[in-house]
């Protein structure tokens, strides 16, 4: 089982250079069962995790040794459901592919982009991290730019712009993290967990934790530097929206709980202040932009950015159960987010317009489509017994150990998010049937049933059951915070650790 996760990581890549001697007829068939076996890896992954010291199936080989760079790989139980929402969604977004023109082209580009996708999950080398995230780029440009709508390319270069500029934050304070390894051991190391028994002082940490954050900030999207993500899912077509929200995004927030607490926990909490600020921002705002759209995917674009303020405000808490949720509520935005975005494309690719004003009555002559899209949204907003609830609920309840002010805030934000969505579904599905082109459309057939049946499924089960994945995902974040506890070196820091309940167990004093 060693090379079992190496596996998992490069199936897609090699599935979709053997992609080019597929016919273009036969392309989509081929892609859907390369997509359904990755998927099918990536439960195997779960199914035999046992975490060693808190990772599983981890693997280094070396490659420039003398700096420190290895082959080092591994999952626990906060990326190990990131991989699993990865093959998932591309599996799904794959068999829902509804582009005929050059679509050999297009589904070679997503194959090589679920291989950067899970790569980022599980690399424990920082310069391979940071090479799966670059590589994550070039596809999601060329998916947006050649298959978009509209101003495409404009969307496109402003994505990359932002991204790319973002990465050279990181890539500085990758190679300062090894420069300071090497001044306290004498050698160079990019070995991340190296890097966690690495004590620094508060001044040092500062400027790294912003190069991290700002790489992490710009990826997420956080306020101010969102403004890419409505183009980017404007313009993009169906499965570049459904991918980039179920899954690019969280990359940043992934980016935040590896590296920047563990490593730099004094000046994550000197800076908390201002990143929950940031997430109510992201929260409050996104929510007034939101109800004021005419384009459904619009409306789904800056929910996006709602939902990752209360992700932010989970991780900034500190506490077992803020980080727990927020990871939580990665996996289920990317399960909703991505079940909404197909939902749309479904009904552009039958009207060929995501206005609001071209529908009404919907549910009279769609009536499976409206009740997914009916459970997909609730999923979003937040309903008890929901795949949303339990993330958006556990985040609260974490930062409301930090601040009352901070949760009212967070929770004002979920409630605009119920009103926004609520019209949405009126103005879509309910009121008279206007328009003579909405009498004719036809409800979902086979395949988008088999797309979008398992996402509706998911948003019961796992709210239901929700500890079918917390149970893997809390030991990984009370080890962290166990971490980042014995690292502190600043009063105010175990303080605020302590504010938000966290106990360390006797054997970690």
């Amino acid at each position: 089982m060693e090379y079992f996760l190496s596996l998992v990581i490069f199936f897609p890549a090699v599935a979709a250079v053997l992609g080019f001697l597929i016919d273009e007829a036969s392309i989509k068939t081929y892609a859907v069962t390369m997509s359904f076996i990755e998927f099918v890896l990536s439960l195997v992954l779960w199914i035999l995790y046992e975490p060693v010291d808190g990772i599983a199936f981890s693997v280094l080989h070396p490659f420039i040794s003398e700096y420190g760079i290895n082959y080092f790989i591994g999952v626990d139980g906060i990326s190990l459901f990131l991989v699993i929402l990865s093959t998932l969604v591309t599996f799904l977004a794959l068999l829902s592919l509804s582009i005929k023109e050059r679509a050999k082209n297009l589904i070679i580009c997503i194959l090589f982009l679920e291989m950067t996708m899970v790569g980022v999950f599980v690399a424990l080398d920082a310069i391979l991290f940071y090479i799966f995230w670059e590589l994550s780029l070039i596809p999601m440009l060329y998916i947006i730019g050649a298959w978009g709508s509209g101003k495409r390319i404009y969307a496109a270069v402003k994505f990359f712009i932002y991204t790319f500029l973002g990465s050279m934050f990181l890539l500085v304070g990758l190679v300062a993290m090894s420069y300071f390894y090497h001044e306290a051991t004498g050698e160079y190391s990019f070995n991340i967990l190296n890097w966690q028994s690495l004590s620094l002082p508060l001044g040092t940490q500062i400027p790294l934790f912003l190069a991290f954050s700002i790489a992490f900030a710009i990826k997420t999207p956080c306020f101010p530097f969102h403004t890419w993500l409505p183009y980017a899912h404007g313009q993009a077509p169906t499965i570049g929206s459904v991918l980039l929200a179920a899954v690019l995004l969280k990359m940043g927030t992934y980016g935040f709980v590896r590296f920047s607490l563990p490593l730099f926990p004094d000046a994550s909490v000197y800076f908390s202040g201002m990143m929950c600020a940031v997430a109510i921002v992201m929260i409050v705002y996104a929510s007034f932009i939101a109800f004021a759209q005419k384009d459904i995917k619009q409306v789904i674009a800056y929910s996006s950015i709602a939902h990752m303020g209360v992700i932010m405000l989970g991780i900034f808490s500190m506490s077992r159960e803020g980080i727990s949720g927020a990871v939580f509520l990665m996996i289920s935005h990317g399960i909703v987010s991505g079940g909404l975005f197909m939902l749309v494309g479904f009904l552009y690719d039958r009207r060929h317009t995501k206005l609001f004003g071209e529908f009404g009555g919907l549910a009279r002559v769609m009536p499976l489509y409206a009740f997914c899209f009916c459970v997909v949204l609730l999923g979003s907003i937040g309903l008890p017994l929901t795949i949303g609830f339990v993330g958006e609920f556990l985040s609260l309840v974490g930062i409301f150990k930090i601040s009352f002010s901070y949760a009212l805030l967070g929770g004002l934000g979920i409630i605009m998010g119920a009103i926004y969505s609520m019209n949405l579904y009126k103005k879509t599905f309910f009121g008279a049937l206007v328009h003579e082109e909405n009498k004719k459309l036809s409800d979902l057939n086979r395949t988008e049933l088999c797309s979008i049946i398992p996402i509706c499924v998911l948003v019961v089960v796992l709210g239901v059951a929700p500890n079918l994945m917390l149970k893997s995902i809390e030991p990984s974040v009370t080890q962290s915070l166990e971490l980042m506890f014995n690292k502190a070196s600043q009063t105010a820091t175990r303080a605020y650790m302590e504010k938000a309940n966290f106990k360390v167990r006797s054997d970690a004093k």
